[in-house]
């Protein structure tokens, strides 16, 4: 029983760990997309037609 107590704690602290890792990553930018905005200016934005009309374009 004492073995499964000391395993809870073991796992309950490495969780914390990954936690504690995961926050300082957030707070420094680790996450920030900084590729996507330079690759999308170079794509043109498509144009919704309205359907308005009740016919397709062709």
């Amino acid at each position: 029983m004492g073995i499964i107590v000391l395993l809870i704690c073991i796992s309950l602290a490495i969780a914390l760990l990954f936690l504690g890792g995961f926050i300082w990553s957030m707070k420094n930018g680790q996450y920030d997309d900084t590729y996507g905005p330079s690759v999308r200016m170079l794509f043109d934005d498509k144009k919704k037609q309205s359907k308005k009309d009740g016919h397709r374009p062709q």
